[in-house]
């Protein structure tokens, strides 16, 4: 389905599927002992969509649909990512930072699964139906947050900002931000907005941690990848990434946050898998993502 202004979806459609996605990814890479994530696979399963339970159950070979689509592959992939958002909550943590923000939370678990200073609170902003999923889905299975959680639900394209002062932000306490695969989902102007309304809700000493994505048509548009994705729908996969993703030319991610006052760190996506003890990829669905960096920043004084 291809976004509109004003669309929406729950965790079986569109962008929310994508979510539940990457949570099939998290279980894997729990399954091979890489992150702590307990969370990810009752969470898919509860979505109940065929693909990723059959995924999950190795009753699809995706190496039918590339042979480097596999759970090994799929494990260290996510790991890479799942750490780096990770370690930006822990450090920020412990320099002494007890307000965390996961924008676009999904089905990320992190409230439950991070070992939080006791006085952390910990805010998830997402649609309403994806946080009402989620933490229903949680509590039925007995999981409890480790630290204090406050769910905001509303759409990024709504006054977000103002929901999360009514939930009980505090703007003069300084906060770790992150937005983790949540970029390409948004217009270019979209971008540059939502780091302008984090630095504007942001103390010195915040944190930030996302991603730099770039022209993205390669790993979408041409002919191998359209043979992919109908390969994928045959196993019944509804995901449509080139439909839901924002195309066009954006501001790097590390240039923007700088202008802003953050002092920026960037790692490649080659250079973030070495850092885990990883080879990346050397194939063609990997070299069309070779542009991917991982963010994090911290904000300085403010002029």
């Amino acid at each position: 389905m291809t976004r509109t202004d004003g669309d929406s979806w729950d965790l079986a459609s569109s962008v929310g599927a994508t979510a539940t996605m990457v949570a099939g990814q998290r279980a894997f890479a729990h399954r091979e002992q890489l992150i702590n994530d307990p969370y990810a696979e009752p969470l898919v399963r509860a979505v109940g969509l065929d693909f990723f339970t059959k995924a999950l159950d190795g009753d699809i070979d995706l190496s039918a649909v590339n042979p480097a689509f596999t759970p090994r592959r799929a494990a260290e992939g996510m790991t890479v990512r799942t750490r780096w958002f990770d370690q930006l909550f822990l450090d920020a943590a412990a320099a002494g930072v007890r307000q965390a923000v996961i924008l676009a939370a999904g089905l990320d678990a992190r409230a439950y699964r991070l070992p939080w200073p006791a006085d952390t609170v910990v805010f998830e902003v997402d649609q309403p139906e994806v946080i009402e999923f989620k933490s229903t889905t949680l509590a039925d299975i007995g999981a409890a947050p480790t630290a204090t959680r406050r769910t905001v639900a509303v759409d990024l394209r709504d006054d977000w900002m103002q929901a999360l002062r009514d939930n009980g932000f505090d703007p003069a306490a300084p906060t770790a931000w992150i937005a983790e695969g949540l970029l390409i989902y948004l217009p270019p102007e979209a971008q540059d907005r939502l780091f302008d309304n984090i630095t504007a809700l942001s103390a010195p000493g915040s944190f930030v941690a996302t991603e730099q994505v770039g022209d993205l048509s390669s790993a979408f548009d041409d002919e191998r990848m359209q043979q992919m994705r109908e390969r994928m729908k045959a196993l019944g996969s509804n995901i449509e990434m080139a439909d839901l993703i924002y195309q066009g030319d954006r501001n790097h991610v590390t240039d923007y946050l700088t202008g802003l006052g953050w002092d920026v760190t960037a790692r490649s996506v080659e250079e973030a898998h070495a850092d885990n003890g990883f080879q990346y990829p050397d194939d063609e669905l990997s070299r069309a993502w070779t542009q991917l960096k991982y963010v994090r920043a911290v904000l300085g004084e403010k002029a």
